[in-house]
């Protein structure tokens, strides 16, 4: 059985310690130099929501997810909509790596290359890689994570001698990165929330080792809310050095790589490349696990029956890899990479495209978990109206509003997105009349 510390490093894992890095220039510059303050807004959401998620894996601990959350604690028709939500980020997640290092090898290594080209490179190494059944092993992902928290460390102790050495002690402190008055604007702030709140996507996946876990009602609620905290001190720390070490976000060649810079400002190109090979590796490896993740959900949607199963249900040869899947995730991760890289911002949009999907999830959990304990089971007294009731209002109003502020193109696309859901869920359904086919989110082998 998992202990409670097993838990907290799993979801380190998931989320990853490098979480703020690749969000760095891109959210520095939405927020007008407030990263920073923006990873602490986000921070109290997803603190809160975190409590919400652990609260209703004490309630349906065999399955632990937002679709089981609203399916079952509240209505199928809804749960089945959170679910698409839901399987939009498992197509995105690729997307997003591929646009990352992409951009990498454009700004970085290969200035010629058109982006389309280097996203195009990136797609294919990362399909066929899942096709192959290439697979990273338990001894590489150790490896990983020891080559982040390395590199982390080596740069909190440059930088920390670097603001030292430049200004003593007060060089060490400032509120500039939280709060200074001519650039903060409500608007932008909010905006640039919607898109930092990546740096948490990922935890709720605790939730999933529920029923493996001692006592499950206590540690995956602890869990949960730790990991969102532990995360949100460790991610302020990064990019409040950052913010110190370079003040001036306008100044980024590339937003997307803007980290590395900051870097090579403090460690030279020794910390400069360790960063990049770091960073790169990490966007490799979660883009083939997202890959293959979505694509064996798209095969099991393909199996029973919710995709169509002459085009999803089908395994490759002896290795037993849903090609098709494969292939179509690898489509519209480079359909979206090139599309993304025409409009330009596109590691912005296709992050704020992924909070769409995973915020929607977030205020359905968090009014699911006010139904249940608020509605249904609400305890007497000020304590029970402010746990049951209080807590998850707010955190559906506070991830509301981030999710409100999501740029026009996520909201557009993400809209188009649920609205086909919708509109495949009345014709299944026959108008809402029969319950909807169900998502399994298990991801078959």
């Amino acid at each position: 059985m998992l202990k409670l510390s097993d838990l907290i490093i799993y979801g380190i894992v998931l989320i990853q310690p490098t979480a703020p890095v690749p969000l760095y220039g891109v959210a520095e510059n939405l927020s007008h130099g407030h990263f920073a303050a923006t990873i602490l807004l986000a921070m109290l959401a997803m603190l809160i929501t975190a409590f919400s998620y652990g609260r209703m894996a004490a309630v349906y601990p065999q399955a632990g997810s937002a679709y089981t959350y609203v399916g079952r604690g509240w209505n199928p028709h809804l749960g089945f909509l959170v679910g698409w939500a839901m399987l939009l980020d498992y197509l995105l997640q690729p997307l997003l790596s591929a646009v990352w290092i992409a951009a990498a090898i454009q700004s970085r290594y290969v200035p010629g290359i058109p982006f389309a080209a280097a996203a195009f490179v990136v797609v294919g190494a990362i399909t066929a890689l899942n096709l192959y059944g290439v697979k990273s092993s338990a001894r590489a992902t150790k490896l990983l994570l020891t080559g982040m928290c390395v590199v982390l460390a080596a740069f909190v102790w440059l930088a920390i001698r670097h603001l030292y050495s430049a200004g003593g002690w007060p060089g060490l402190f400032s509120i500039r990165p939280f709060y200074e008055p001519r650039m903060l604007q409500s608007r932008t702030l909010w905006s640039a929330t919607s898109f930092a709140a990546l740096t948490y996507i990922g935890f709720d996946g605790v939730t999933t080792l529920a029923e493996d876990v001692e006592n499950p009602r206590r540690n995956v609620l602890l869990a949960t809310v730790l990991v969102c905290l532990l995360t949100g001190v460790l991610s302020i720390l990064i990019v409040y050095l950052g913010q110190l070490i370079w003040p001036d976000w306008r100044a980024f060649t590339n937003l997307e790589t803007a980290f590395l810079d900051v870097c090579n400002r403090v460690g030279g190109a020794a910390l400069f490349q360790g960063m990049a090979v770091v960073m790169i590796i990490a966007m490799l490896g979660s883009g083939l696990t997202g890959a293959l993740g979505a694509a064996r959900l798209l095969f099991g949607m393909g199996r029973d029956g919710v995709l169509p199963s002459r085009i999803f249900a089908r395994l490759r040869g002896e290795s037993r890899t849903p090609a098709n899947a494969i292939l179509a995730v690898g489509a519209i991760a480079l359909l979206g990479a090139v599309t993304l890289g025409a409009i330009g911002s596109a590691f912005e949009h296709a992050g704020q495209l992924l909070n769409f999907g995973a915020f929607l999830a977030f205020m359905a959990v968090n009014l699911a978990c006010f139904r249940h304990y608020g509605l249904r089971r609400r305890r007497p007294g000020l304590l029970g109206l402010g746990v049951d009731s209080i807590l998850p209002l707010a955190g559906f109003l506070f991830c509301a509003a981030i999710w409100l502020n999501l740029s026009t193109i996520a909201k557009t696309a993400g809209g188009i997105w649920l609205g086909a859901g919708l509109a495949y869920l009345l014709v299944r359904t026959r108008g809402f009349h029969i319950d909807p086919p169900a998502i399994s989110f298990d991801q078959p082998e």
